[in-house]
């Protein structure tokens, strides 16, 4: 069965959460509705301010779509680092397994289709070590 979701209605219900950090992404899940399932992943959407410890999906391509609001993706590429702003309107496709995280500093609503898992990471680089 094919079943349309309206994003607003499930985001209704998540918090917005001011404040998030590198140290507490797991409190920033509650941010989060969880939308659907997308081949190898999940699809969310979610409403935040502040910036996120280092992501990377090792079984696909992320999609990160900006519903409302602005954020900085920074982006750990072979070249080095690329840092995109992405406004209301806009998306990026994150290459499967590159390092990435977004600073947010007035705050962003987003909807993802992410492949699972997801790993993290603190260090001030993560590809070293």
């Amino acid at each position: 069965m094919v079943t349309p979701v309206n994003i607003k209605q499930a985001l209704a219900d998540c918090p917005f959460f001011k404040g998030r950090t590198s140290e507490n992404g797991d409190a920033a899940a509650t941010a989060f509705a969880r939308l659907g399932a997308i081949n190898n992943g999940q699809i969310f959407a979610g409403s935040y301010q502040g910036y996120t410890e280092w992501e990377r999906h090792g079984n696909g391509d992320e999609l990160v779509q900006v519903i409302d609001g602005m954020t900085e993706i920074t982006i750990l590429t072979d070249d080095g680092p690329e840092t995109h702003e992405l406004t209301a309107g806009s998306f990026i496709v994150v290459p499967q397994g590159l390092w990435h995280r977004f600073n947010t500093p007035d705050g962003v609503t987003v909807m993802t289709a992410t492949p699972m898992p997801t790993d993290h990471s603190n260090a001030e680089d993560p590809r070293i070590g």
